[in-house]
């Protein structure tokens, strides 16, 4: 269970700020983590992740700090966390070395699915074949919980179902994934539930059943909450 208390993050250097008066995402779900450009969704998923550090607040996974759980954890982003001057397998060794349950055999199936090339340089890669290899690390930690941020950026919509589908085929089915997107139509079939933020603050949590049962899709509530603006935090 991860969970967030008053949480206060913000950047000298911008207007770009993250606060949560409380936020709990149970283990074993799988969230998307919605809004526009600026909301605050990669700031929310690096603050989870103990990147950059917070001006007020908490956050805790199963009761232990950030740090005490980092080895259960994986930070898929499209900004990559790749070392580039070394190639998929010697990078794959290096990843062996700092978390113990990374499954070396996986990442290479996974290299294999990708067609991406093993001994080539990662700086030579397109940005698509960075965004795969990227995941593909990711997944290959094994991790309980896994941070996607933006893990379908640049690609067409078909190369963005196989790329869903492969990540989801590969997890176990007791991971907790929290994924921020854009794509709002191809992850709502994925998803459990669904955190919108509007200018750093909770706007709607809601579970995909219950909006189901409102008779309402997801890009309904996106709109709702385009047309509002946020006077407290949720």
């Amino acid at each position: 269970m991860i969970e967030l208390k008053y949480v206060d993050k913000r950047y000298p250097t911008s207007n770009a700020l993250l606060y949560v008066h409380g936020l709990t995402i149970r283990k074993g779900e799988i969230v998307g983590i919605l809004g526009e450009n600026g909301s605050g969704k990669t700031t929310l998923l690096k603050s989870i992740m103990g990147i950059g550090e917070l001006q007020n607040g908490e956050i805790t996974i199963e009761g232990k700090s950030v740090g005490e759980q980092y080895e259960r954890m994986a930070f898929i982003t499209e900004e990559g966390s790749f070392l580039p001057h070394l190639t998929p397998k010697k990078y794959a060794h290096f990843l062996a070395e700092f978390f113990p349950q990374f499954d070396l055999e996986y990442f290479n199936e996974l290299l294999r699915r990708y067609e991406l090339p093993t001994d080539r340089r990662i700086r030579t890669f397109s940005k698509g074949q960075k965004m795969k290899l990227e995941i593909s690390a990711g997944l290959a930690k094994r991790a309980d919980y896994f941070f996607m941020d933006e893990p379908f950026v640049g690609k067409d919509i078909f190369a963005r179902r196989e790329s869903l589908k492969l990540m989801m085929s590969g997890l176990k089915g007791d991971e907790t994934l929290l994924i921020t997107t854009h794509l709002i139509d191809e992850i709502e079939n994925v998803i459990d539930r669904a955190v919108i933020l509007f200018k750093g603050l909770i706007r709607q949590d809601l579970y995909i059943d219950d909006i189901r049962e409102q008779g309402k899709s997801l890009a309904d509530v996106m709109q709702e909450v385009r047309n509002t603006r946020p006077f407290y935090d949720h």
